[in-house]
Parts: structure tokens; C-alpha cells; sequence
């Protein structure tokens, strides 16, 4: 399972491969109060699944995430082609992906502003049915935010706190053990949005409240064969005896 993609605000920690990315002066405009929680919903359709791959439609989403900003604003802070935004901005609310909230008049035009409307998982079916190639471009691109994201808050301190967490467990697993702990993930992932959503409330119902910022991030994947101090060939054996499994 694929949930919602992580955006670090400041543009020199941003990636997005097809773009040089520049550090711009912050839009005084652009809005970056906390608000409600987007909503999490399972992306089922194989089609849906493979638009929301373009590195640069990530990015979108993940800064739309609990924010409002234009195209302009996004392209600005990506330094992106507004062109390339705009276009991908269309794509994705026309998959209903976000949604326009208000407009401002700007210098005898209109400057659209979006926010994301829901929280994209792409469910195990969905994944199994996308094309190798785009699963590339939405790991590679989750990926790279999340660095982003990490290595900002390292920065900052946000590993001071006592209660943070930073684990690594090296398994050996089989078919069995791999879906087990799949689930496990899931169902804690459910939990913790749970727990987000209370606290969003509490906040909400006392904005003096103190709170953050809080990131959880999880992964599930195999490891690589180096790393495991396996031989050089054990990928291409156990790839053969997985063609041998499947059936004819």
C-alpha cells in the first residue's frame, strides 16, 4: 500500500527530477495554516493510480496536502515551469484529486487557489496491477520527499524530542511472514491516522493548545542482496524460482 506522499516547505530541500530546483522568496500569500486533515481514500483504479505517478503531480499533492496555494505560488516554490504546473493542476482536480477553494483577482486575470480534497492510497490490487515503470516514478518521488522531509527536520531538532522513534529491522521472511507484517502495518497506520484525527479536533476546539508538526513514516520492502551479504546471482535465483511458481 502507497499512502500520502510527505512535502518539506522549504524549496532547496525539494527533488523533483525533471526540474532544476531553485530557492525562491516565499509568496507573503501563500497560506500555511494548519488545517483539517485531508480525508484517506483507496485508489482503486489502476488508471488513477498511474496519472498520480508524475513526480511533479506528487509534489503538488503532497504540498496541497493541509495547505491552500496557486499554481503560480507552487511553481514559484518548486521552481517549476508555470506552464508544466498548470497542467498537471488541472489534471489532478479534474481526477478530483484536489479541489479549488477560492480565487483572487491578480493584475487583470484570476489566480486560482487548491487544496487537496483527499488523502490518495493506492491499495495492494491497485499496486500488483500498475506497470513497473510507474511504480518506479512513485517510489522514486515519495522517496525523495520523505528524505527531504527527514533531513529538514534532523536539522531543526525534530528528533529532540524523548519519546521519537528511529527503528531498522533486517528480516528473513517468507510469503507467509511478508503479508502478516503487511497487515500489521496497515492496521497501525489506521490507528495512528485515528489518533491525528482526535488531536486535530482538540486543537481545533482550543487553538491555543500547544502542538506540531508530527511525521510517521513506514516502509515494508525487500531488502537489498548486497546489503544482506547474499552472492551476486541470489536475485537472479530467486526471481527464476518465482517464474517457476507461477502458474502456466
Amino acid at each position: 500500500m502507497i499512502s500520502a506522499p510527505i512535502y518539506d516547505s522549504r524549496p532547496q530541500l525539494s527533488a523533483c527530477p525533471r526540474f532544476k530546483i531553485k530557492s525562491p522568496k516565499r509568496s507573503r500569500r501563500l497560506d500555511r495554516s494548519i488545517g483539517p486533515l485531508t480525508v484517506p481514500v483507496d485508489i482503486t483504479d489502476p488508471k488513477i493510480a498511474k496519472a498520480y505517478a508524475h513526480p511533479l503531480r506528487i509534489h503538488i499533492l503532497g504540498m496541497l496536502d493541509d495547505r491552500v496555494a496557486s499554481p503560480s505560488e507552487i511553481a514559484n516554490e518548486l521552481g517549476a515551469p508555470l506552464t508544466h504546473v498548470s497542467y498537471h493542476v488541472r489534471q489532478l482536480a479534474g481526477l478530483g484529486l484536489i479541489k479549488l477553494v477560492k480565487t483572487t483577482p491578480r493584475r487583470g486575470a484570476v489566480e486560482h487557489h487548491y487544496t487537496a480534497k483527499i488523502r490518495p492510497k493506492i491499495t495492494d490490487d491497485t499496486w500488483a496491477n500498475v506497470p513497473d515503470i510507474v511504480k518506479g516514478n512513485v517510489v522514486t518521488g515519495w522517496l525523495q520527499q520523505v528524505g527531504a522531509h527527514v533531513s529538514a527536520a534532523a536539522a531543526e531538532g525534530g528528533f529532540d524530542r524523548d519519546e521519537m522513534h528511529i527503528s531498522r529491522s533486517a528480516l528473513t521472511l517468507d510469503d507467509d511472514a511478508w503479508k502478516e507484517i503487511a497487515k500489521e502495518l496497515a492496521s497501525t497506520l489506521e490507528r495512528i491516522e485515528q489518533i491525528g484525527e482526535e488531536a486535530a479536533e482538540r486543537v481545533a476546539d482550543d487553538p491555543h493548545r500547544e502542538h506540531w508538526r508530527s511525521t510517521v513514516v513506514m516502509m515494508l520492502f525487500e531488502g537489498p542482496n548486497i546489503a544482506a551479504g547474499l552472492p551476486e546471482d541470489a536475485g537472479i535465483r530467486r526471481h527464476r524460482r518465482r517464474r517457476e511458481r507461477a502458474p502456466a
